[in-house]
This record gives C-alpha cells, structure tokens and sequence, in this order.
C-alpha cells in the first residue's frame, strides 16, 4: 500500500468520527432553561439536562424551535426513591387560548410503588383525552426513550419504541385534530402534591429534596416552523429539511398494532372512552369510532 493510501484509511474513520460527533445534538442548541433560578443545569458538555425540584420551585425548559409535524425523541431518568406529589412533565404545546397540545406526564408515588404515565391531547383548547399506564420497567433506574410521532394522519405515544397510545384524525366524525398550529417541547419538574399522587392523599416529603430528573439523547426529525413558514415544502409532504421523512406518512404495522394492544391489554388503568360517567351526554365522539 501507498503511502497516501495508507493516510487514506487513517483519514476515513477520522472524519467518519468527525461527522458523528458533529450531528450529535447539544441541549445548548436546541433548548432554553425558562425558570428555577438555576435549578435546571445542562451538564456534561450539553450532553445532559437535569431539572430540579425543592420546596421553594420547580424547573422547566423549552425548546428553541417550533415544530409542525415531526417524530420527537427523548431519553429521560425520572426522580428515584420516594418522588409521591412530583409531576414530571414533557409535552408538544402551542400557545394562545385555542392551543393544540401532547402530553406525556409522570407521576410520582412512593417508593417502591409504580409511576404512572399519564397521556393527554388537546386541539383547539380542548383536552379531557387522558389514558394512563404503568410501565414494565422502572423508569427511575436507567434512561428510557419517551417519543411523540405527530404527522398529519395520527398521534403516536411510544416508549422504547413500543406504541402505548394511537390518537388517529378524526376530523371527518367532527373530532378537532392538531395541524395548524406549531408547537415547541417543553419539560418541567413541579409539585401536584394537591392531586398526583392518589388523589393528593399522599404529599411531598420534602425531607428527600432536591427531586432531580435527568434528560439526554433529543432527537426531533420534524419539520421546523420559523418566521411563518415551514422547514418541509409544505403540510402535504416534508423535503430533505427533514433527514428521515417516513415518519411523516407513518402508520403502525401489524407488529406494532399487537404491541399496542399488549400494552392496553396489561397496563393501562385509565382511558377517558371507558368513562361513562364522567361523560354524562355521550363518550366524545372520537371513542365511537372504531
């Protein structure tokens, strides 16, 4: 081998390594720390985001960009031990008084008794969608993948990859859908102990503060909103803005519909279509449709 053939192989990997570390993103690039007077902290070269809770204040952080479809992705460690009267929050959100909304939510409990994730959509203001679940693992121990997949079809809640919540357009049966109006991710860590953690009966012990929640590994393949336009062509079809675009005409396959249905089957404690009382005139219409 040549001398500049030799240089050549060494040089390949380099700047295979050079580009990974490049595309990895960085919680200084895409996220503003909003409020907890220091307690939110990115750390470990931007590689980390921790958000922080004691008696005083919580934290919260939001994104710099706005999104209008895309496929989110992010790893979160939730507060260990005894976290009863903690909500972690990550959701998508608009603003304004008829806002679009797409929540996941973590409730504290005891320790040693499970989290629970709650689920919610709003579009046009409205919400009252909530599905709850336990996990099947516990999600204080390591980081876990937490994703929303939003294009203009469905609403996909997957954990790990796992689909535990479909929200499908329904706007043809009068059921309002988020498409119009961009939202940023936002994450906060705060006290509910007025009603999280069984109704309220069980509240903080602030005796275990500071409640610390850990994020890293954000991923968004989505099409970026900014000064009134988007990053993809236009709502029919995203462009090479967005690095995968498949997830913008993405539905579940046969294998994900079984993962879905195991997880509704096995953990899931609470569905706003099973609730007839709460809905005195009639479950939304959106639980009628099959």
């Amino acid at each position: 081998m040549s001398s500049s053939g030799f240089k050549f192989t060494l040089l390949v990997p380099l700047m295979v390594a050079c580009l990974m570390a490049s595309s990895a993103r960085n919680f200084h690039n895409d996220f503003d720390i909003t409020w907890g007077d220091g307690r939110g902290k990115i750390v470990n070269n931007g590689e980390v985001l921790t958000l922080s809770l004691d008696k005083a204040s919580g934290s919260g952080f939001q994104s710099k960009n706005e999104y209008l479809f895309g496929k989110i992705d992010m790893q979160l460690k939730l507060v260990p031990g005894n976290s009863a009267g903690t909500v972690t929050a990550y959701y998508l959100s608009s603003e304004g008084s008829t806002w679009d909304e797409i929540d996941f939510e973590f409730l504290g409990n005891l320790s040693g008794d499970p989290y629970i994730l709650h689920t919610n959509v709003f579009s046009q203001g409205k919400g009252n969608r909530e599905q709850q679940f336990y996990l099947w693992f516990d999600p204080t121990a390591d980081f876990h993948t937490y994703s929303i997949l939003w294009n203009p079809q469905r609403i996909i809640f997957s954990v790990d990859g796992t689909p535990i919540r479909e929200f499908k357009n329904m706007e043809s049966f009068g059921v309002p859908f988020p498409k119009n109006q961009p939202m940023r991710l936002y994450s906060s860590l705060w006290n509910a102990d007025d009603w999280a953690t069984r109704g309220g009966l069980v509240k903080t012990d602030w005796t275990q503060a500071p409640f610390t929640a850990s994020y890293r590994n954000f991923n968004a393949d989505a099409c970026v909103w900014s000064n009134g336009a988007s990053s993809c062509k236009s709502n029919a079809s995203p462009s090479s803005a967005s690095t995968n675009s498949a997830w913008f005409s993405q539905e579940m396959d046969s294998a994900k519909q079984q993962r879905l249905k195991w997880v509704q089957k096995n953990y899931m404690i609470y569905n706003y279509c099973n609730d007839a009382k709460r809905f005195p005139q009639g479950l939304p219409p959106e639980c009628n449709v099959l």
